[in-house]
């Protein structure tokens, strides 16, 4: 097929409004409307798959709905559907329809961040142990290595709590929220106050002591020596090195 040929099918395939390039047409456009639905069918299946939790929230015609409206507007841009959605948090935070479930976008986003966590690099967790080899007065200047699959997740909505059908949960608070997969399993954590802005800085390249400074400021209820230990029993951490 001719690149500009191509292009018109694609641009058709992914338009409703667009008609399909004139060779199409006159050999059956009722077989390429066809293909054209199969094809929004596919990819709206590949969202549910990707997104449950967003499609038990709203309700499967709702969530079907809406991801047709998405997948129009957002086409794949890759032949590989495994990162296809990444935008779809985003897109629901904007969708009208959806203004009375202000949370849907987070959830998303917290679903999205499942899915890559399960696809990531495999890593091996190290143990809070490994502090014991490390020189006492160097550990301000230590340098965590935190797991590839870590994403963090902010929001104003207690997002961790509704994704896990917590009943009964207060709305006014929000919730920091842990994905990663230190072993086979995706693991999706709570965080306490404090620990995102700790893993934030340690995720960015801070040392613990830089990491604990930035964490007292995002909460005053941080405790360094908790939060250290709850690091490394999330199992987030693969390694520890000194910055000299």
């Amino acid at each position: 097929m001719p690149d500009e040929l191509q292009a018109a099918f694609a641009a058709a395939l992914c338009d409703p409004d667009r008609p399909p390039p004139a060779p199409v047409r006159s050999s059956g456009k009722r077989r390429f409307d066809v293909y054209r639905n199969n094809r929004a069918v596919g990819l709206i299946d590949v969202l549910a798959d990707i997104f449950p939790v967003v499609q038990r929230l709203v309700g499967e015609a709702f969530f079907r709905a809406a991801a047709r409206i998405f997948i129009d507007t957002e086409p794949p841009r890759d032949p590989v559907l495994l990162i296809y959605g990444a935008g779809f948090g985003d897109f629901l935070d904007d969708f009208e329809p959806a203004a009375t479930v202000p949370y849907l976008g987070d959830v998303a986003r917290l679903e999205w961040a499942r899915r890559n966590a399960y696809h990531g690099p495999d890593a091996h967790s190290v143990t809070i142990d490994v502090l014991a080899d490390f020189p006492a007065d160097r550990l301000g200047q230590a340098q965590l290595t935190l797991l590839p699959t870590l994403h963090l997740i902010r929001s104003r909505f207690p997002v961790g709590s509704i994704w896990a059908g917590v009943e009964g949960i207060d709305m006014t608070g929000g919730e920091d929220v842990a994905v990663l997969r230190p072993d086979m399993r995706v693991e999706t954590t709570v965080l306490t106050p404090g620990a995102y802005g700790f893993l934030s800085a340690l995720q960015d390249g801070a040392t613990l002591g830089e990491a604990a400074q930035a964490a007292a400021e995002d909460s005053a209820e941080f405790d360094l020596a908790a939060n250290l230990q709850g690091v490394f029993a999330l199992g987030a951490v693969i390694g520890i090195t000194d910055r000299c």
